[in-house]
């Protein structure tokens, strides 16, 4: 083993889950190599497009036809254009097999998709946590609520989370900056919807924007968020929380970060004479020479998917269906958040009025379905967001050249309303991931075949979100409404979650209650693969929590000699 190539703690993936992963451990001390597939990525440095303006670029902020006809998983998401393409990963370079139709978006890049996520951070309450012990529709969580507070609160005080109290149990507050406001049209479909629907919950969305700096944020040199929704380019201000602009510096800071990118990770290693895993085998990106690197502990952040894929290919004689993998679990229960539905409507009124810049986030409205007992035809419910505003700037294209363009094009058009769900998806046995036996990346790794896919219960929670935004869309005020269902294949959420699950029962689950592997002491999964159920929430700031409390007990088992 060479001394070389040790570490005390590896952390595979540079993204959300894995920056915390290894702030945390360097903060502690630990010597820690931090393995990126992809390419590196400085903060300002590498952000090519963060003050570009449209005529700037070749194709004024569009993907050419060749690009789209190439990659048409990747070009759906609504965050891939010309001025942020270079953060994701194409569909020619990286395939996958889809047994079922699965658009899976990727960011092979130092900070992983911590650059070009949405950045919506709303904490589980209880009863998500108590949901599946109670409801039976997946295996109970190991941990409540109580365990995680106070984690959410150490990493929304370093994040910078905008929000405001609320006081709702259903969604529960954190460590905020002040929030940012609705406009007129938002307070008064709020207020309509809370006086006729007593169960519902309206509230400004909650973001990883810094709206008021606090001193640690300046001293990490990050600065204000300045309204321009120009988010996915990268930040120049730092002012939306990433792993480039917050969590690696912290690491590197301390002196005890060693990152390496352009290292594919091919397995973890198992050793059958010692009896544990001993470190990870990586293929470099360019040169394809093989290497090995060693720790006492692993830390598992490659995103749910590739951690699913990593842990399937890391066969030993001890585990010959993937690391800890005797259950035959491992790569089951996938799960996911439902998108399809979307409504859309007028609103009449208040056309004197407008509001300030492109607010980063919606309103939103917490989950009303199933939350203390079960008490519809279908089981759990969805997240509901709104937001109201004006278009047709720049909308009047008969208008002539001169003054009267100008005038016309100066002009706001009338309020539109966008509703929108965040269903939560039930993890079952036929949504699974698993290994090509024929097929293999250009570095010698299985191709991953997903099959996952929609049920009866995601098609009965779609319905109920269109006749109750229907309904409170009515009471609102609102007119000209209509419902959509998008129809996009799983995956497009980029919220898929599970495979490598946490419980109580080595023998229905992977992870314990410290997200550390059943059979591999001194491995831990903190990304979304760890992920029990789905929550009807954004996931990343659970992520987050989940990272930095496993570290936290993994350095004490370190010095307690568990691991």
């Amino acid at each position: 083993m060479s001394t070389i190539n040790t570490f005390d703690a590896i952390v595979i993936g540079s993204g959300i889950s894995g920056g915390w992963a290894a702030k945390e451990f360097c903060e502690k001390g630990l010597k820690t190599l931090v393995l990126e597939r992809g390419r590196n990525v400085e903060h300002k440095k590498d952000y090519p497009t963060m003050t570009s303006a449209p005529w700037e670029m070749p194709h004024r902020n569009q993907i050419p036809l060749a690009d789209k006809l190439e990659n048409p998983v990747v070009n759906k998401c609504y965050a891939y254009k010309e001025d942020t393409a270079h953060f994701f990963v194409k569909d020619t370079e990286h395939p996958y097999i889809q047994e079922k139709p699965f658009d899976w978006v990727r960011g092979y890049q130092v900070g992983g998709k911590s650059l070009i996520w949405a950045r919506q951070t709303q904490r589980w309450s209880k009863y998500d946590f108590e949901g599946p012990g109670r409801d039976g529709f997946a295996v109970d969580w190991p941990i409540r609520y109580d365990d995680i507070d106070p984690w959410y609160s150490y990493v929304e005080r370093f994040v910078g989370i905008s929000g405001n109290k609320d006081g709702v149990e259903t969604l529960p507050d954190g460590e905020f900056l002040p929030p940012w406001e609705m406009n007129c049209v938002e307070k008064e479909i709020r207020d309509r919807i809370v006086a006729e629907f007593k169960d519902r919950h309206v509230m400004i969305g909650r973001c990883a924007h810094l709206t008021q700096p606090q001193e640690h944020h300046l001293e990490q040199g990050r600065g204000q968020c300045m309204a321009r929704n120009q988010c996915y380019r990268g930040c120049p201000f730092g002012a939306y929380f990433s792993s480039n602009s917050a969590t690696l510096p912290a690491a590197a800071a301390t002196g005890n970060l060693t990152l390496r990118p352009d290292s594919v990770v091919h397995s973890i290693i198992y050793d059958d004479q010692k009896g544990k895993v001993t470190g990870v085998r990586i293929v470099d990106r360019h040169t394809k020479e093989v290497s090995e690197y060693f720790a006492k502990v692993i830390f598992l952040n490659a995103a749910a998917l590739n951690s699913n894929l990593i842990l399937l290919n890391s066969k030993s004689a001890r585990f010959p269906n993937g690391l800890g993998n005797d259950n035959g679990l491992l790569g089951k229960y996938v799960a996911f958040h439902n998108y399809r539905g979307n409504i859309s409507a007028s609103y009449e009124g208040h056309e004197d009025s407008f509001y300030f810049g492109r607010r980063p986030t919606a309103v939103m409205m917490p989950n009303f379905r199933n939350v203390k007992s079960q008490e519809m035809d279908f089981l759990r419910g969805y997240m509901t967001f709104y937001t109201a505003g004006r278009g047709g700037w720049g909308g009047a294209g008969d208008a002539p050249f001169g003054e009267e363009f100008k005038e016309k094009n100066s002009v706001p058009g009338p309020w539109g309303v966008f509703m929108m769900m965040q269903g939560e998806t039930i993890p079952k046995e036929t949504n699974f991931v698993s290994l090509s036996d024929t097929e293999k990346d250009e570095w010698g790794i299985p191709l991953l075949k997903i099959k996952v896919d929609y049920d009866e219960n995601d098609e009965k929670i779609l319905r109920d979100f269109f006749e109750q935004g229907t309904a409170m869309l009515e009471k609102a005020g609102c007119k000209n409404i209509r419902t959509s269902d998008s129809m996009q294949a799983p995956g497009l959420d980029i919220h898929e979650m599970g495979g490598v699950r946490m419980g109580k029962d080595p023998e229905t689950s992977l992870l314990n209650g410290w997200n550390q592997m059943h059979l591999c002491k001194n491995v831990f999964v903190t990304d979304g693969a760890c992920m029990t159920s789905t929550g009807t929430q954004n996931p990343s700031i659970t992520y987050m929590a989940l990272t930095a409390r496993a570290v936290d007990y993994a350095v004490k088992s370190l010095k307690d000699g568990l691991l």
